[in-house]
Protein backbone atom coordinates (compact mmCIF):
# COMPACT_ATOMS: atom_id res chain seq x y z
CA UNK A 1 0.00 0.00 0.00
CA UNK A 2 1.31 3.48 -0.90
CA UNK A 3 2.04 6.01 1.50
CA UNK A 4 0.65 8.21 -0.34
CA UNK A 5 -2.86 6.03 -0.59
CA UNK A 6 -2.49 5.03 2.98
CA UNK A 7 -2.57 8.99 4.11
CA UNK A 8 -5.71 9.25 1.96
CA UNK A 9 -7.58 6.48 2.99
CA UNK A 10 -6.78 7.12 7.01
CA UNK A 11 -7.65 10.95 6.31
CA UNK A 12 -10.93 9.55 6.02
CA UNK A 13 -11.31 7.89 9.00
CA UNK A 14 -9.96 11.50 11.21
CA UNK A 15 -13.41 12.13 12.90
CA UNK A 16 -14.54 8.69 12.93
CA UNK A 17 -16.49 7.63 16.04
CA UNK A 18 -15.44 4.59 17.98
CA UNK A 19 -18.54 3.60 18.71
CA UNK A 20 -21.42 1.25 16.86
CA UNK A 21 -23.24 3.91 14.65
CA UNK A 22 -26.11 2.31 15.24
CA UNK A 23 -25.87 2.40 18.81
CA UNK A 24 -25.23 6.28 18.60
CA UNK A 25 -28.58 7.39 18.40
CA UNK A 26 -30.86 9.99 20.84
CA UNK A 27 -33.72 7.62 20.33
CA UNK A 28 -32.25 5.01 21.98
CA UNK A 29 -34.96 3.89 24.90
CA UNK A 30 -33.72 4.11 28.99
CA UNK A 31 -32.76 0.74 30.26
CA UNK A 32 -35.30 -0.75 32.57
CA UNK A 33 -34.21 -1.10 36.40
CA UNK A 34 -32.02 -4.27 37.59
CA UNK A 35 -33.65 -6.38 39.37
CA UNK A 36 -33.54 -6.00 43.39
CA UNK A 37 -35.03 -9.28 45.56
CA UNK A 38 -36.45 -12.26 44.48
CA UNK A 39 -38.99 -13.33 41.57
CA UNK A 40 -41.09 -16.23 40.39
CA UNK A 41 -41.87 -16.72 36.97
CA UNK A 42 -43.25 -19.63 34.52
CA UNK A 43 -40.43 -19.13 31.76
CA UNK A 44 -36.66 -17.21 32.33
CA UNK A 45 -34.71 -16.10 29.72
CA UNK A 46 -31.40 -15.27 29.98
CA UNK A 47 -30.18 -12.56 27.59
CA UNK A 48 -31.54 -9.54 26.22
CA UNK A 49 -29.94 -9.64 22.36
CA UNK A 50 -32.19 -11.33 19.14
CA UNK A 51 -32.00 -14.55 20.73
CA UNK A 52 -33.46 -13.50 24.13
CA UNK A 53 -35.99 -11.28 22.80
CA UNK A 54 -36.96 -12.94 20.59
CA UNK A 55 -37.63 -16.23 23.04
CA UNK A 56 -39.48 -13.85 25.25
CA UNK A 57 -41.55 -12.42 22.69
CA UNK A 58 -42.88 -15.89 21.04
CA UNK A 59 -43.13 -17.74 24.74
CA UNK A 60 -45.70 -14.67 25.51
CA UNK A 61 -47.42 -15.33 21.45
CA UNK A 62 -47.94 -19.07 22.14
CA UNK A 63 -49.34 -18.30 25.71
CA UNK A 64 -50.65 -15.41 27.10
CA UNK A 65 -50.66 -15.93 30.41
CA UNK A 66 -47.21 -17.07 30.45
CA UNK A 67 -45.30 -14.94 33.30
CA UNK A 68 -42.08 -14.56 31.86
CA UNK A 69 -38.84 -12.85 33.43
CA UNK A 70 -35.66 -11.92 30.52
CA UNK A 71 -32.94 -10.38 32.37
CA UNK A 72 -29.93 -8.81 30.95
CA UNK A 73 -26.38 -7.91 31.59
CA UNK A 74 -26.11 -4.58 30.24
CA UNK A 75 -28.61 -3.12 28.34
CA UNK A 76 -30.31 -4.63 26.03
CA UNK A 77 -28.95 -4.97 22.23
CA UNK A 78 -25.57 -3.22 23.45
CA UNK A 79 -23.36 -6.39 21.78
CA UNK A 80 -23.53 -8.11 18.98
CA UNK A 81 -27.56 -7.39 18.26
CA UNK A 82 -26.60 -3.83 17.55
CA UNK A 83 -23.40 -4.00 16.56
CA UNK A 84 -23.93 -6.14 13.17
CA UNK A 85 -24.22 -5.30 9.40
CA UNK A 86 -28.64 -5.56 9.98
CA UNK A 87 -28.93 -8.29 7.26
CA UNK A 88 -31.63 -10.05 7.74
CA UNK A 89 -31.16 -14.08 5.67
CA UNK A 90 -34.11 -16.55 5.83
CA UNK A 91 -31.08 -18.85 5.69
CA UNK A 92 -30.29 -21.33 8.75
CA UNK A 93 -27.42 -22.84 8.22
CA UNK A 94 -25.43 -19.83 7.15
CA UNK A 95 -25.92 -19.92 3.82
CA UNK A 96 -26.96 -22.39 1.00
CA UNK A 97 -23.40 -23.76 0.52
CA UNK A 98 -22.70 -24.68 4.49
CA UNK A 99 -26.05 -26.39 4.72
CA UNK A 100 -26.33 -28.22 1.86
CA UNK A 101 -22.39 -29.97 3.00
CA UNK A 102 -23.65 -30.42 6.09
CA UNK A 103 -27.59 -31.53 6.06
CA UNK A 104 -27.72 -32.35 2.25
CA UNK A 105 -30.60 -34.69 3.16
CA UNK A 106 -32.39 -32.28 4.96
CA UNK A 107 -31.64 -28.78 3.03
CA UNK A 108 -34.94 -28.86 1.39
CA UNK A 109 -36.78 -28.74 4.71
CA UNK A 110 -34.05 -26.26 6.33
CA UNK A 111 -34.67 -23.74 3.18
CA UNK A 112 -38.25 -23.89 3.52
CA UNK A 113 -38.16 -23.05 7.64
CA UNK A 114 -35.80 -20.70 6.75
CA UNK A 115 -38.06 -18.91 4.17
CA UNK A 116 -40.66 -19.27 6.71
CA UNK A 117 -38.81 -17.96 9.45
CA UNK A 118 -38.11 -14.43 7.31
CA UNK A 119 -42.10 -14.32 6.35
CA UNK A 120 -42.71 -14.84 10.21
CA UNK A 121 -40.13 -11.77 11.11
CA UNK A 122 -41.97 -9.68 8.29
CA UNK A 123 -45.51 -10.10 10.03
CA UNK A 124 -43.49 -9.49 13.60
CA UNK A 125 -42.36 -6.29 12.36
CA UNK A 126 -45.95 -5.29 10.95
CA UNK A 127 -47.73 -6.69 13.79
CA UNK A 128 -46.14 -5.34 16.91
CA UNK A 129 -44.96 -2.08 14.59
CA UNK A 130 -41.20 -2.47 15.34
CA UNK A 131 -39.74 0.78 13.87
CA UNK A 132 -36.82 -0.94 12.21
CA UNK A 133 -35.98 0.08 9.08
CA UNK A 134 -37.28 -3.12 7.26
CA UNK A 135 -36.45 -3.69 3.37
CA UNK A 136 -36.86 -7.08 1.91
CA UNK A 137 -34.40 -6.21 -0.91
CA UNK A 138 -32.01 -9.15 -1.37
CA UNK A 139 -28.54 -9.56 -1.38
CA UNK A 140 -26.02 -9.86 -4.03
CA UNK A 141 -23.04 -12.46 -3.90
CA UNK A 142 -20.44 -10.16 -6.20
CA UNK A 143 -17.24 -11.66 -7.69
CA UNK A 144 -14.22 -9.39 -7.52
CA UNK A 145 -11.76 -12.16 -9.51
CA UNK A 146 -12.59 -14.14 -12.68
CA UNK A 147 -12.23 -17.18 -11.03
CA UNK A 148 -14.73 -16.27 -8.58
CA UNK A 149 -16.93 -15.22 -11.15
CA UNK A 150 -16.67 -18.91 -12.48
CA UNK A 151 -17.59 -20.60 -9.01
CA UNK A 152 -20.53 -18.33 -9.26
CA UNK A 153 -22.00 -19.15 -12.69
CA UNK A 154 -21.01 -22.95 -11.18
CA UNK A 155 -22.36 -22.80 -7.98
CA UNK A 156 -25.81 -21.38 -9.91
CA UNK A 157 -26.08 -24.17 -12.40
CA UNK A 158 -25.51 -26.46 -9.64
CA UNK A 159 -28.70 -24.90 -7.83
CA UNK A 160 -30.64 -24.99 -10.83
CA UNK A 161 -30.27 -28.63 -10.95
CA UNK A 162 -31.01 -29.13 -7.49
CA UNK A 163 -33.90 -27.20 -7.68
CA UNK A 164 -32.94 -24.68 -5.19
CA UNK A 165 -32.85 -21.43 -7.77
CA UNK A 166 -35.91 -20.06 -6.72
CA UNK A 167 -35.43 -16.59 -6.46
CA UNK A 168 -31.98 -16.57 -7.45
CA UNK A 169 -30.08 -14.90 -10.52
CA UNK A 170 -26.99 -14.86 -12.01
CA UNK A 171 -25.86 -11.49 -12.97
CA UNK A 172 -22.89 -11.08 -15.10
CA UNK A 173 -20.57 -7.85 -15.14
CA UNK A 174 -22.58 -5.70 -16.93
CA UNK A 175 -25.55 -6.66 -15.14
CA UNK A 176 -24.08 -6.16 -11.33
CA UNK A 177 -22.48 -2.92 -12.50
CA UNK A 178 -26.05 -1.87 -13.83
CA UNK A 179 -27.15 -2.72 -9.93
CA UNK A 180 -24.00 -1.24 -8.26
CA UNK A 181 -21.56 0.60 -9.81
CA UNK A 182 -17.81 -0.94 -8.72
CA UNK A 183 -14.92 -1.38 -11.38
CA UNK A 184 -14.29 -4.37 -9.17
CA UNK A 185 -17.25 -6.11 -9.79
CA UNK A 186 -16.95 -9.23 -12.22
CA UNK A 187 -20.13 -11.39 -11.92
CA UNK A 188 -22.82 -11.60 -8.87
CA UNK A 189 -25.63 -13.99 -7.32
CA UNK A 190 -28.72 -12.02 -6.80
CA UNK A 191 -31.36 -13.83 -3.98
CA UNK A 192 -33.76 -11.42 -4.59
CA UNK A 193 -35.82 -12.60 -1.71
CA UNK A 194 -33.53 -14.22 0.38
CA UNK A 195 -32.35 -11.35 2.52
CA UNK A 196 -34.07 -7.98 4.13
CA UNK A 197 -31.80 -5.24 4.94
CA UNK A 198 -32.91 -3.42 8.47
CA UNK A 199 -31.60 -1.21 11.67
CA UNK A 200 -30.26 -3.92 14.10
CA UNK A 201 -30.21 -1.59 16.98
CA UNK A 202 -34.05 -0.65 16.07
CA UNK A 203 -34.81 -3.86 16.19
CA UNK A 204 -33.68 -4.73 19.34
CA UNK A 205 -35.39 -1.64 20.82
CA UNK A 206 -38.46 -2.76 18.81
CA UNK A 207 -38.66 -6.16 20.42
CA UNK A 208 -37.97 -4.74 23.68
CA UNK A 209 -41.10 -2.42 23.83
CA UNK A 210 -43.16 -5.68 22.25
CA UNK A 211 -42.32 -7.33 25.34
CA UNK A 212 -43.11 -5.39 27.80
CA UNK A 213 -46.19 -4.38 26.18
CA UNK A 214 -46.77 -8.19 26.44
CA UNK A 215 -46.18 -8.48 30.01
CA UNK A 216 -42.50 -9.44 30.18
CA UNK A 217 -40.47 -8.23 32.87
CA UNK A 218 -37.49 -7.26 31.79
CA UNK A 219 -34.35 -6.58 34.19
CA UNK A 220 -31.38 -4.84 32.36
CA UNK A 221 -28.05 -4.48 33.96
CA UNK A 222 -28.60 -7.53 35.92
CA UNK A 223 -25.70 -10.14 34.89
CA UNK A 224 -26.85 -13.66 35.60
CA UNK A 225 -24.41 -15.05 37.93
CA UNK A 226 -24.91 -18.88 38.77
CA UNK A 227 -27.83 -21.27 37.62
CA UNK A 228 -28.97 -24.42 39.57
CA UNK A 229 -31.94 -26.53 40.25
CA UNK A 230 -33.58 -25.56 42.64
CA UNK A 231 -36.60 -28.22 44.01
CA UNK A 232 -38.53 -28.72 40.37
CA UNK A 233 -37.00 -25.70 38.97
CA UNK A 234 -34.42 -23.52 38.53
CA UNK A 235 -33.11 -20.45 40.46
CA UNK A 236 -31.02 -17.88 38.70
CA UNK A 237 -28.70 -15.75 40.94
CA UNK A 238 -27.86 -11.76 40.39
CA UNK A 239 -26.03 -9.47 41.89
CA UNK A 240 -28.83 -8.10 43.88
CA UNK A 241 -31.47 -10.87 43.70
CA UNK A 242 -32.52 -13.91 42.30
CA UNK A 243 -35.13 -15.86 39.72
CA UNK A 244 -36.98 -19.15 40.50
CA UNK A 245 -38.65 -20.43 37.36
CA UNK A 246 -39.71 -23.55 35.92
CA UNK A 247 -38.15 -23.02 32.97
CA UNK A 248 -34.91 -21.29 31.59
CA UNK A 249 -33.65 -20.23 28.45
CA UNK A 250 -30.36 -19.06 27.79
CA UNK A 251 -29.27 -16.55 24.64
CA UNK A 252 -26.13 -15.40 25.90
CA UNK A 253 -24.24 -16.53 22.76
CA UNK A 254 -20.74 -15.41 23.06
CA UNK A 255 -20.81 -14.58 26.65
CA UNK A 256 -19.72 -17.65 28.95
CA UNK A 257 -23.11 -20.20 29.57
CA UNK A 258 -24.57 -20.93 32.76
CA UNK A 259 -24.14 -24.79 31.31
CA UNK A 260 -20.51 -24.78 31.77
CA UNK A 261 -20.23 -27.95 29.33
CA UNK A 262 -21.45 -25.87 26.53
CA UNK A 263 -18.44 -23.01 26.69
CA UNK A 264 -16.17 -25.05 24.63
CA UNK A 265 -18.46 -25.06 21.63
CA UNK A 266 -18.11 -21.27 20.79
CA UNK A 267 -15.09 -18.98 20.11
CA UNK A 268 -15.42 -15.38 19.88
CA UNK A 269 -14.29 -13.80 16.63
CA UNK A 270 -13.81 -10.01 16.47
CA UNK A 271 -16.04 -8.56 13.34
CA UNK A 272 -15.27 -4.91 12.34
CA UNK A 273 -17.35 -2.14 10.08
CA UNK A 274 -17.16 1.09 9.09
CA UNK A 275 -20.13 4.08 8.41
CA UNK A 276 -19.78 6.82 5.95
CA UNK A 277 -21.39 10.05 6.14
CA UNK A 278 -24.71 10.67 4.05
CA UNK A 279 -24.39 10.31 0.14
CA UNK A 280 -24.98 13.51 -1.54
CA UNK A 281 -27.60 12.93 -4.52
CA UNK A 282 -24.49 12.88 -6.95
CA UNK A 283 -22.54 10.45 -4.93
CA UNK A 284 -25.56 8.28 -4.95
CA UNK A 285 -25.96 8.31 -8.33
CA UNK A 286 -22.67 7.47 -9.15
CA UNK A 287 -23.11 3.79 -7.70
CA UNK A 288 -26.62 3.29 -8.91
CA UNK A 289 -27.71 0.63 -6.12
CA UNK A 290 -31.19 1.82 -6.55
CA UNK A 291 -32.87 -1.35 -5.52
CA UNK A 292 -30.63 -1.28 -2.15
CA UNK A 293 -29.53 -4.70 -2.07
CA UNK A 294 -27.10 -5.88 0.41
CA UNK A 295 -24.06 -7.09 -1.24
CA UNK A 296 -20.93 -9.39 -0.31
CA UNK A 297 -17.83 -10.36 -2.21
CA UNK A 298 -17.18 -14.27 -3.33
CA UNK A 299 -13.70 -14.55 -0.92
CA UNK A 300 -12.41 -16.17 1.88
CA UNK A 301 -11.68 -13.12 3.75
CA UNK A 302 -15.07 -11.06 2.72
CA UNK A 303 -17.06 -7.71 2.86
CA UNK A 304 -20.75 -7.10 3.26
CA UNK A 305 -21.40 -3.64 2.87
CA UNK A 306 -24.89 -1.98 2.49
CA UNK A 307 -26.77 1.38 2.14
CA UNK A 308 -28.87 2.60 5.66
CA UNK A 309 -32.22 4.41 5.46
CA UNK A 310 -30.30 7.73 5.06
CA UNK A 311 -28.03 6.54 2.58
CA UNK A 312 -24.97 5.82 4.25
CA UNK A 313 -22.91 2.77 3.25
CA UNK A 314 -21.96 0.56 6.30
CA UNK A 315 -18.59 -1.51 5.12
CA UNK A 316 -17.42 -4.28 6.98
CA UNK A 317 -15.91 -7.93 7.45
CA UNK A 318 -12.66 -8.89 6.25
CA UNK A 319 -10.45 -9.40 9.13
CA UNK A 320 -11.84 -11.34 11.30
CA UNK A 321 -9.44 -11.34 15.11
CA UNK A 322 -9.71 -14.17 17.31
CA UNK A 323 -7.42 -13.30 20.47
CA UNK A 324 -5.53 -15.77 22.64
CA UNK A 325 -7.74 -17.34 25.15
CA UNK A 326 -10.88 -16.29 23.92
CA UNK A 327 -11.37 -13.31 26.31
CA UNK A 328 -14.05 -11.10 25.40
CA UNK A 329 -12.87 -7.55 26.46
CA UNK A 330 -14.40 -3.77 25.74
CA UNK A 331 -10.66 -2.89 24.41
CA UNK A 332 -11.06 -5.48 21.32
CA UNK A 333 -14.00 -3.18 20.25
CA UNK A 334 -11.27 -0.80 18.24
CA UNK A 335 -9.10 -2.03 15.67
CA UNK A 336 -7.60 1.09 13.99
CA UNK A 337 -5.11 -0.66 12.36
CA UNK A 338 -8.50 -2.96 10.82
CA UNK A 339 -10.01 0.01 10.12
CA UNK A 340 -7.40 1.61 7.88
CA UNK A 341 -7.56 -2.02 6.09
CA UNK A 342 -10.86 -1.21 5.56
CA UNK A 343 -11.04 2.35 4.59
CA UNK A 344 -8.39 1.51 1.83
CA UNK A 345 -10.98 -1.45 0.61
CA UNK A 346 -13.83 0.49 0.21
CA UNK A 347 -12.17 3.06 -2.13
CA UNK A 348 -10.78 0.30 -4.54
CA UNK A 349 -14.37 -0.62 -4.81
CA UNK A 350 -15.77 2.72 -5.16
CA UNK A 351 -12.60 4.91 -6.72
CA UNK A 352 -15.93 7.68 -7.15
CA UNK A 353 -16.42 8.18 -3.56
CA UNK A 354 -12.94 9.40 -2.96
CA UNK A 355 -13.27 12.22 -0.56
CA UNK A 356 -16.37 11.04 1.34
CA UNK A 357 -15.52 10.48 5.16
CA UNK A 358 -16.23 7.98 7.85
CA UNK A 359 -18.47 8.92 10.99
CA UNK A 360 -18.39 5.35 13.04
CA UNK A 361 -15.66 2.99 13.27
CA UNK A 362 -16.44 0.17 16.07
CA UNK A 363 -15.97 -3.58 16.01
CA UNK A 364 -18.06 -6.32 18.18
CA UNK A 365 -17.57 -10.30 19.32
CA UNK A 366 -19.01 -13.15 17.17
CA UNK A 367 -20.27 -16.46 18.61
CA UNK A 368 -18.05 -18.48 16.10
CA UNK A 369 -18.23 -22.58 16.18
CA UNK A 370 -17.01 -25.24 13.97
CA UNK A 371 -19.94 -25.81 12.02
CA UNK A 372 -20.89 -22.07 11.40
CA UNK A 373 -24.31 -22.43 12.26
CA UNK A 374 -26.39 -22.54 15.69
CA UNK A 375 -26.39 -25.29 17.52
CA UNK A 376 -29.43 -26.13 20.41
CA UNK A 377 -29.65 -28.51 23.49
CA UNK A 378 -31.31 -28.76 26.55
CA UNK A 379 -29.65 -29.15 30.70
CA UNK A 380 -31.00 -30.05 33.64
CA UNK A 381 -33.58 -32.84 32.34
CA UNK A 382 -34.93 -30.64 30.17
CA UNK A 383 -35.81 -27.43 32.53
CA UNK A 384 -32.64 -25.11 30.60
CA UNK A 385 -32.22 -25.21 26.82
CA UNK A 386 -29.91 -23.28 24.66
CA UNK A 387 -29.01 -21.73 21.67
CA UNK A 388 -25.54 -20.20 20.22
CA UNK A 389 -22.77 -20.52 17.79
CA UNK A 390 -24.35 -18.20 15.01
CA UNK A 391 -21.56 -17.31 13.69
CA UNK A 392 -22.79 -13.73 12.50
CA UNK A 393 -25.83 -14.74 10.72
CA UNK A 394 -28.13 -14.43 13.69
CA UNK A 395 -30.38 -11.43 12.62
CA UNK A 396 -32.74 -13.97 11.47
CA UNK A 397 -31.73 -17.61 12.72
CA UNK A 398 -31.74 -16.82 16.23
CA UNK A 399 -36.23 -16.05 15.80
CA UNK A 400 -35.89 -19.61 14.94
CA UNK A 401 -33.51 -20.47 17.86
CA UNK A 402 -35.86 -18.76 19.93
CA UNK A 403 -38.84 -21.60 18.98
CA UNK A 404 -36.27 -24.17 18.55
CA UNK A 405 -35.69 -23.44 22.45
CA UNK A 406 -39.53 -23.55 23.34
CA UNK A 407 -40.07 -26.55 21.45
CA UNK A 408 -37.56 -28.28 23.29
CA UNK A 409 -38.24 -27.00 26.97
CA UNK A 410 -42.16 -27.82 26.03
CA UNK A 411 -40.99 -31.62 25.02
CA UNK A 412 -42.36 -31.15 22.25
CA UNK A 413 -41.87 -33.03 18.96
CA UNK A 414 -41.94 -30.68 16.13
CA UNK A 415 -40.80 -30.36 12.86
CA UNK A 416 -37.90 -28.42 14.66
CA UNK A 417 -37.01 -30.54 17.00
CA UNK A 418 -36.90 -33.30 14.25
CA UNK A 419 -33.92 -31.97 12.47
CA UNK A 420 -30.43 -33.10 12.27
CA UNK A 421 -29.55 -29.66 12.54
CA UNK A 422 -31.17 -29.15 15.97
CA UNK A 423 -30.18 -33.22 17.50
CA UNK A 424 -26.75 -32.75 16.49
CA UNK A 425 -23.70 -30.84 18.26
CA UNK A 426 -20.75 -29.14 15.96
CA UNK A 427 -17.25 -30.63 17.18
CA UNK A 428 -15.86 -28.13 20.32
CA UNK A 429 -12.70 -26.20 20.28
CA UNK A 430 -9.62 -27.27 21.64
CA UNK A 431 -8.01 -25.99 24.29
CA UNK A 432 -4.95 -23.02 24.22
CA UNK A 433 -2.95 -23.28 22.42
CA UNK A 434 -4.19 -25.39 19.89
CA UNK A 435 -7.81 -23.34 19.83
CA UNK A 436 -5.08 -20.32 18.71
CA UNK A 437 -2.43 -21.66 16.73
CA UNK A 438 -5.82 -24.18 14.59
CA UNK A 439 -7.62 -20.68 14.01
CA UNK A 440 -4.33 -18.57 13.17
CA UNK A 441 -3.30 -21.74 10.56
CA UNK A 442 -6.64 -21.42 9.04
CA UNK A 443 -6.78 -17.76 8.77
CA UNK A 444 -3.32 -17.71 6.74
CA UNK A 445 -4.88 -20.75 4.40
CA UNK A 446 -7.71 -18.90 3.70
CA UNK A 447 -5.90 -15.34 2.83
CA UNK A 448 -3.27 -17.32 0.58
CA UNK A 449 -6.39 -19.05 -1.16
CA UNK A 450 -8.00 -15.83 -1.76
CA UNK A 451 -4.44 -14.40 -3.31
CA UNK A 452 -3.39 -17.95 -5.02
CA UNK A 453 -7.42 -18.04 -7.23
CA UNK A 454 -9.13 -19.66 -4.74
CA UNK A 455 -7.04 -23.37 -4.29
CA UNK A 456 -7.21 -24.19 -0.87
CA UNK A 457 -3.93 -25.99 0.27
CA UNK A 458 -3.70 -29.17 2.26
CA UNK A 459 -4.82 -27.58 5.57
CA UNK A 460 -7.84 -26.00 4.52
CA UNK A 461 -8.49 -29.54 2.53
CA UNK A 462 -7.94 -31.68 5.94
CA UNK A 463 -10.08 -29.48 7.72
CA UNK A 464 -13.11 -29.43 5.00
CA UNK A 465 -12.71 -33.22 5.17
CA UNK A 466 -13.28 -33.36 8.75
CA UNK A 467 -16.87 -30.48 8.60
CA UNK A 468 -14.25 -27.59 10.47
CA UNK A 469 -12.91 -24.30 9.55
CA UNK A 470 -13.38 -20.66 9.99
CA UNK A 471 -15.45 -18.29 9.22
CA UNK A 472 -16.78 -14.64 9.74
Amino acid sequence: MAPSAMSRWTKALSEAQPVPYWLDDPGRPHPEPALTGAETCDLLVVGGGYSGLWTALNAKERDPERDVVLLEGREVGWAASGRNGGFCAASLTHGLPNGLTRWPDEIVKLQELGARNLDEIEKAVARHDLDCEFERTGEIDVATETYQAWELRDWYDELQEKGLADGVDFLDADEVREQVASPTFEAGLWDRRGVAMLNPAKLVWGLKRACLRLGVRLYENTPALELKSYGAGMAVRTPYGSVRARKVALGTNIFPNLVKRVRSYTVPVYDYALMTEPLSEEQLASIGWKNRQGLGDSANQFHYFRLSADNRILWGGYDAVYQYGGQVRAEYDDRPETYAKLAGHFFTCFPQLEGVRFTHAWGGAIDTCTRFSAFYGTAHQGRVAYAAGYTGLGVGATRFGADVMLDLLAGQDTERTRLEMVRRKPLPFPPEPFAWTGIALTKWSLARADSHGGRRNLWLRTMDRFGLGFDS
